[in-house]
């Protein structure tokens, strides 16, 4: 289990938010944030962040594949993060898994969307000509948000997600934009 560190949590904490690029320095700060919102059961596919070492190699393999990717941090610390994963094969190289959390004290301040916009910009400057993501069916400010900034449902996946005893579908989204194809 991670040891606890506290969340940065102050009434100015909002406005001293910084979007920037992931990078090495956001480690152990990513991991302790993947942590907090895995451990909600909610959200993401995991219910704990993976060991430290399975983080950092995420994020070093990230940072030298150039996959787009960005924090939200305040004093260094994450507080969310939204990164796109190229696929590997040939034949899949165009396109690319969204993945994003924000822990819950900084939820509902527009920070999802300031996250999501930097990374698909880069995204597209990259060549990216597909994003797409999976949603918990069950959650409506994360579709609202994808719905926002463009992305297209395009399917369901019944009983997707096993959490608790409980199945829940979930909901394939993407953006297709041919013209960053790069040529």
């Amino acid at each position: 289990m991670a040891p606890v560190r506290p969340m940065v949590e102050d009434s100015s904490d909002i406005e001293s938010v910084e979007i920037a690029p992931l990078a090495l320095g956001h480690i152990e700060s990513f991991h302790h944030a993947l942590d907090v919102v895995s451990r909600e059961r909610k959200y993401l596919s995991f219910l704990e962040a993976p060991p430290l070492d399975q983080a950092r190699r995420f994020v070093m393999d990230r940072i030298a594949r150039g996959d787009p990717g960005y924090v939200a941090a305040v004093r260094g610390e994450v507080v969310g993060w939204c990164d796109i994963t190229r696929h590997d094969r040939p034949i899949h190289a165009h396109r690319g898994t969204l993945g994003m959390g924000i822990v819950p004290h900084y939820r509902g301040h527009g920070l999802g969307r300031k996250l999501i916009n930097a990374t698909v910009a880069q995204a597209r400057k990259d060549g990216f000509v597909r994003i797409e993501l999976f949603v918990h069916s069950d959650n409506a400010r994360a579709i609202a948000l994808y719905d926002k900034v463009g992305f297209v449902r395009e399917g369901v996946q019944r009983d997707a997600i096993y959490i608790d005893g409980e199945y829940r579908d979930a909901i394939v989204m993407a953006i297709v934009e041919r013209e960053n194809a790069a040529g």
